[in-house]
C-alpha cells in the first residue's frame, strides 16, 4: 500500500511529466490530460511493482495498453460524452471511434521504457 507522500508525488509528476510531453508534442494541452497523466502514472507505478520480475519490453507492453485504456476512457468520457473535444485520431487507421488508435499505443509502449525505469527509481526512493 502507497503512502500519501508517495501516492502524491506519483500523482504530480505523471501530470506534469505528461503535460510538459504534450507542450513539446502538440504545442498545448488540456487540464483534461493533465488529469489524465497523473491517473496514467499512478497505474503504471503500481503496475510496475507488480510485474517488475518480467523483461522491461513486456513491462512496456503492459504499460502501453494501461495508457490505451485509459486514454480510451478519457476520451470517451471528455471527447464523446461531455463534447470537449481534446483530441481526434478519426483520420489515424484503426482507430477506435476517434479516441485510440494503433500508432499512438504503440507510441505509449516505446514512452513506457523511460516511465518504467522512473517507477523503479521512485520505488527504491521509498522502500529504502
Amino acid at each position: 500500500m502507497l503512502g500519501k507522500k508517495e501516492n502524491a508525488l506519483v500523482y504530480v509528476v505523471g501530470s506534469v511529466g505528461y503535460t510538459a510531453l504534450e507542450l513539446l508534442w502538440r504545442g498545448y494541452t488540456s487540464w483534461t490530460m493533465t488529469a489524465t497523466g497523473g491517473v496514467c502514472f499512478g497505474l503504471l507505478y503500481r503496475l510496475s511493482r507488480k510485474i517488475s520480475h518480467l523483461r522491461l519490453w513486456k513491462q512496456c507492453l503492459a504499460g502501453g495498453g494501461v495508457i490505451t485504456m485509459v486514454e480510451l476512457s478519457a476520451g470517451l468520457m471528455f471527447n464523446r460524452l461531455l463534447k470537449m473535444k481534446v483530441w481526434d485520431y478519426s483520420n489515424q487507421p484503426f482507430h477506435f471511434k476517434g479516441q485510440i488508435c494503433l500508432l499512438y499505443s504503440a507510441l505509449w509502449c516505446l514512452l513506457c521504457l523511460p516511465v518504467m525505469v522512473l517507477c523503479r527509481r521512485l520505488r527504491r526512493r521509498f522502500e529504502g
